[in-house]
């Protein structure tokens, strides 16, 4: 990924991957902040860096021993530069070897809730000395509970650092050299499970590093709009609209910088829920009026999906045969050479394995990973540097209707990686029905995302869903239906709650909205004669089952 919108929006932190399973929620937590950060591979040159000018680095945890064979490193000369650093689990044990600390094996692994104790905290009312290395825990209670997950520990810190708290089995559990503003903690600020993680890296941020809250809905859209404008220029684009958050906020963002040289052309490739080419066909095209086109291509699709059981093959494939109707409409309406707009979000990006080094494909976006490598149209991607509720800030501040905005996500393949297995109409058919069944009993209940109530405002709050929806896995089984043997599929229901997709819980719905969704399915639904409930949360799993 390229530099992201800094001219903008001011400040930018980087965040160095060394493989941590939270370095992307490193870099969310940053923005929670309001200034702008990026993930950078660890293979990134220091001279790339610096000429980035960040306002901070963060070195992210990772699995690896600094002593271990082929340890991810780097640069040594990065804590010569003069830029504020922040070091987290093995950034902080690989800060203290390349500097001349003692990292040794821990006796046993420290994992989980730890309780930390501040051994050097701040002067009563927050008055610290200059160059005091006790900043970072500013106003952060002398015994705090943190998150660890480490088999090294830092047993002696480097010279010139002081060390600023410690726990039961990491005598070295924070230090700092402030005058060289060098900060580290063995534990993980980032994660919920440190109640003072986001005090201690606000501290890191604006105490230390001198940031300022920059990043904001309003600095977003105007990233957003500059970057179309800039890359079309004058000539004209086709939106690629789904009728989800991400293609309407991305369409909204374009529309702003072109006008009537935007032209919204909505895909129905066979693959959606029920009832949804006619909603979205309806929604936009009042909106949007002679500048929106639907295109009925669902039986090529299917065609090309036909025997096909690889779901990493089945995203290539739609975002292939995406690109191509997408460049035949582009030539019925002469715009050779010109340009697709499509909603990419950054954690598209990252899974597919688009930002090289920094994480490895956890599946193929259609969107990114399916892309074909020739194309005839330019491509703009005006929320590539954003996280998925940055995206629905961004949306509002579009003056995008709430039910549009808090809409649950919907993959771009659709239901064909909903299908575990080859697509076929039946089983498309059996899915709709099913999954029609669960959204209507949920939104019912008054736990879904139709009501367009934004999280922690009345009719939100916990009980909010994310996502919800029903899988078939291509399971059949044994069942007795009006005293006959069945042997039938199965159906899965899926119900997660999330702050932003990158992770995920299931969700605890009550025990007789689960009745009623599998008994409503098993009496209406053909062809099926069980429900299953998934109980699994992300990480291990994915949200989406392929």
């Amino acid at each position: 990924m390229g530099p992201g919108p800094t001219s903008v929006v001011g400040d930018l932190v980087l965040v160095v991957d060394f493989g941590a399973q939270y370095s992307q929620l490193i870099a969310r937590r940053v923005r929670e902040h309001k200034v702008y950060c990026e993930l950078v591979p660890r293979s990134l040159p220091l001279s790339e860096l610096v000429a980035r000018r960040p306002k901070a680095v963060i070195l992210s945890g990772g699995p690896a021993s600094v002593y271990g064979s082929g340890a991810p490193r780097y640069d040594p000369a990065l804590f010569g530069m003069g830029i504020p650093i922040l070091g987290i689990c093995y950034g902080m044990q690989l800060m203290a070897f390349l500097l001349g600390g003692q990292v040794e094996h821990g006796d046993r692994r420290e994992y989980g809730r730890t309780t930390l104790e501040v051994t050097k905290a701040d002067r009563p009312a927050g008055a610290v000395e200059a160059g005091d290395g006790s900043v970072l825990f500013s106003d952060v209670e002398k015994r705090t509970e943190c998150w660890m997950s480490h088999g090294d520990l830092v047993l002696q810190a480097p010279p010139g650092f002081e060390v600023l708290a410690r726990t039961a089995n990491s005598p070295v559990a924070a230090f700092a050299d402030p005058g060289r503003r060098l900060y580290g903690v063995q534990f993980h600020p980032e994660v919920v499970h440190t109640p003072q993680g986001r005090r201690i890296l606000g501290n890191f941020l604006f105490k230390v590093a001198g940031c300022r809250p920059l990043w904001t809905p309003e600095s977003m859209v105007e990233a957003g709009v500059r970057e179309v404008r800039e890359k079309v220029g004058d000539g004209r684009a086709i939106v690629a609209l789904s009728g989800g958050v991400d293609s309407a906020v991305a369409a909204a963002m374009a529309h702003r910088a072109l006008g009537e040289r935007l032209t919204a052309v909505f895909v129905d490739h066979g693959l959606l829920r029920k009832d949804e080419p006619e909603t979205v066909a309806r929604t936009f095209g009042e909106r949007l009026g002679g500048s929106f086109l639907a295109v009925d291509a669902s039986g090529r699709f299917l065609r090309r999906l036909t025997g096909v059981r690889d779901p990493e093959r089945k995203r290539k494939i739609v975002g292939e045969e995406f690109i191509r109707v997408f460049e035949e409409e582009a030539r019925r309406q002469g715009l050779v050479g010109g340009f697709l707009v499509q909603g990419t979000t950054y954690p598209d990006v990252i899974e597919s394995g688009g930002v090289a080094g920094v994480a490895a494909v956890i599946k193929s976006h259609h969107n990114v990973g399916g892309l074909p490598q020739r194309m005839t149209l330019g491509l703009v991607e005006p929320l590539r540097s954003l996280f998925k509720d940055e995206v629905r800030a961004a949306g509002l501040e579009l003056g995008l209707p709430p039910d549009i905005v808090w809409r649950q996500p919907f993959p771009g393949p659709g239901l064909s990686i909903r299908i575990v297995g080859p697509v076929t109409r039946k089983k498309l058919a059996v899915l709709r029905e099913a999954d029609a069944v669960v959204t209507e009993e949920i939104e019912r209940a008054g736990f879904g995302s139709a009501g367009g109530a934004a999280p922690g405002t009345a009719g939100a709050g916990a009980d909010r869903l994310w996502q919800y929806f029903a899988v078939l896995p291509g399971v059949r089984s044994v069942g007795v239906m009006g005293d006959e043997r069945t042997y039938a599929y199965t159906i899965v229901v899926r119900a997660v709650t999330s702050e932003d997709g990158m992770t995920a819980d299931w969700a605890r719905l009550p025990h007789d909205l689960l009745e009623r969704i599998a008994s409503r399915i098993v009496s209406t639904v053909p062809y099926v004669n069980r429900v299953a409930y998934d109980v699994t949360s992300k990480p291990p799993s994915t949200i989406e089952w392929e």
